[in-house]
């Protein structure tokens, strides 16, 4: 789960494995597989991180880089 927050302020999660595409038409449109559409007020960019830093949580992935070694 991923938290977004609502063009009118209210922040909610929402369930990442779901997504299906997200857009920028201009505010950020988050499409469900079952055709739901979410407009948040976060960009795009920031939503895809989310969605990675859940993913990397949920698969306990190790980070490919250590402190230091970039």
């Amino acid at each position: 789960m991923i938290l977004v927050t609502s063009l009118s302020g209210q922040q909610f999660y929402l369930n990442a494995d779901y997504i299906e595409k997200i857009e920028e038409l201009p505010d950020t449109t988050i499409t469900l597989y079952n055709g739901k559409k979410y407009i948040v007020s976060e960009d795009a960019k920031t939503v895809i991180e989310r969605i990675i830093e859940y993913k990397k949580k949920i698969l306990n992935i190790p980070p490919l880089f250590k402190d230091g070694d970039e």
